[in-house]
């Protein structure tokens, strides 16, 4: 049931998820599900829980930061596999496969010697990060280069262009990226390690 779930999320949207609709979709009356479910919540709660059990741990012994890079660009990966899946992250009961990736997250940065509070603002600045630029991506994925050219073009057809000669020009690269990876997410992701790397250096240094 769940798996039926997931992939009428991805081809019908969040929204396609109905009992009504399941049932139709396994080739059962929607009363039926109520034999294995609660209600639709549950439904939902399990397929947000299903797609983050597709992101595989790094493998244990793993330097905290690789293991944590490897991590964040797999969930971004997920997120941008399952568009429907960053409205229910922060709104649904955590499962079993959310639990063991929030736990790891955490032992990983504890083990490696950061703090309590500095694990805590770790743990959300990494999430918030990851989830941010997801949702971020998935607004600009959801135009064709087509279109991206037309609505450029059409914004900046009589855009002031004298007065805002910088953002003209960030504009003007959304058509023709700069080399590198697109959209900057492992750009954004390494100087953020970097810095909570500096921040661990310092907490240890204080503690000595």
């Amino acid at each position: 049931m769940i798996r039926a779930a997931v992939k009428l999320a991805d081809h019908d949207g969040i929204e396609a998820v109905t009992m009504r609709r399941l049932g139709r979709e396994l080739g059962v009356e929607a009363m039926s599900l109520y034999n294995h479910v609660a209600n639709k919540d549950e439904i939902l709660e399990g397929i947000a829980d299903a797609v983050v059990g597709e992101i595989d741990l790094p493998p244990e012994g793993t330097d905290w930061k690789t293991a944590l890079r490897g991590n964040a660009i797999a969930s971004r990966d997920m997120l941008l596999r399952h568009r429907w899946a960053s409205s229910l992250k922060m709104r649904r009961m955590p499962g079993p496969a959310t639990l063991g990736q929030n736990e790891w997250v955490l032992r990983t940065l504890r083990e490696a010697g950061f703090s309590e509070e500095l694990t805590y603002h770790a743990y959300h600045i990494l999430e918030s990060y990851v989830v941010g630029f997801a949702v971020q991506e998935l607004n600009f994925t959801s135009y064709t280069e087509e279109q991206m050219a037309e609505l450029a073009a059409t914004f900046l057809r009589d855009f002031p262009r004298d007065d805002y000669p910088y953002f003209t020009e960030h504009v003007e690269q959304h058509l023709d990226p700069p080399p590198g990876e697109e959209g900057g997410f492992e750009l954004g992701l390494d100087l953020l390690l970097d810095a909570l790397e500096r921040l661990r250096g310092r907490e240890e240094a204080l503690a000595h």
